[in-house]
């Protein structure tokens, strides 16, 4: 189930927990095909070194979407990207870090997801943490080729404050084609979930 939402001013988790009303569901973990002591870690549930998300979805309804995105940064690459580039096509944010163990789980999936989409969807990373080198060796342990923002002093994630939790990290953002969010996961993006989400939003 997915929660189509009215409002699309949803400012913290309270406020979403009282708009899904008990239709909000808990997406479970992934599984990750990489091994390492985080990733085991987020299946353990035991919650170290992360806060994660309540693994909730949120569609929000076409008519109610407000205002594009307006949003410029930095890749780790040095180039700079704004957002009003964005509109014409789908576009995914996903907020992670090197540390943060769901971030491992879903990693392989937001891969796989950017190479079967190519041609509908970009993908961009925003990194909330990390310096380029612990950024960079993250992409390359779990295959990412899509760019990622180096957000460390928070300007991404300030500008997305209204749908992004400063602590649900990982949290994945579906803009539609004219730059406004039509979709959030907060937690762990499960793969059919996310693909569904792209695709209903391409097709829009």
């Amino acid at each position: 189930m997915i929660v189509t939402a009215k409002n699309p001013e949803p400012l913290n988790r309270r406020s979403l927990l009282k708009l899904s009303a008990g239709l909000v569901f808990a997406l479970p973990l992934a599984a990750c095909t990489v091994e390492d002591s985080l990733a085991q870690q987020a299946n353990a549930g035991d919650n170290k070194n992360y806060i994660a998300g309540d693994g909730s979805v949120t569609e929000y309804d076409p008519a109610s979407r407000g205002e594009p995105v307006q949003l410029t940064g930095k890749l780790f690459d040095g180039s700079t990207v704004d957002s009003s580039a964005w509109p014409g096509q789908v576009t995914v944010l996903n907020f992670w870090y090197a540390a943060c163990a769901p971030c491992r789980l879903e990693a392989k999936d937001l891969q796989a997801l950017s190479e079967e989409f190519s041609d509908e969807a970009q993908f961009y990373g925003v990194n909330v943490r990390d310096e380029k080198a612990t950024a960079e060796a993250f992409e390359r342990n779990f295959g990412v080729t899509y760019p990622s923002f180096q957000d460390k002093d928070g300007g991404i994630l300030l500008a997305m404050t209204d749908y992004v939790p400063p602590q649900a990290v990982p949290t994945t953002l579906v803009l539609d084609k004219e730059g406004r969010v039509a979709a959030r996961i907060l937690g762990v993006a499960d793969k059919g979930t996310l693909k569904t989400l792209i695709r209903d939003t391409a097709a829009a």
